[in-house]
């Protein structure tokens, strides 16, 4: 149990470094559905099933509302991916 909770706390942390260091909204929602995901399985984890799911519903749709304006807003015909050394500097500058 000790192991799936530090691997919990280790994706909810890349989840969160995936969000802030990727500049295109496209690929950081991505990051964002996993560190919901993680953060909500935390929970679980911790006895509090109502709470998570509580947690997922809010989050999540409140955060896609967001992302789709964004989205609408920012019409990038090529999106910087998480393979671009830009991304990978914001990365190490966060860690």
């Amino acid at each position: 149990m000790t192991y799936f909770v530090l691997f919990l706390g280790v994706g909810f942390v890349l989840g969160g470094l995936a969000v802030a260091s990727n500049p295109s909204p496209y690929y950081g929602v991505v990051g964002l559905v996993l560190a919901s995901i993680v953060g909500c399985g935390w929970l679980l984890s911790l006895g509090v099933p109502f709470v998570a799911l509580v947690l997922f519903m809010v989050y999540l749709g409140g955060m896609l509302v967001v992302f789709v304006y964004s989205v609408s807003l920012a019409a990038d015909l090529f999106p910087v991916a998480w393979g671009d050394w830009r991304v990978w500097g914001y990365g190490v500058g966060l860690v």
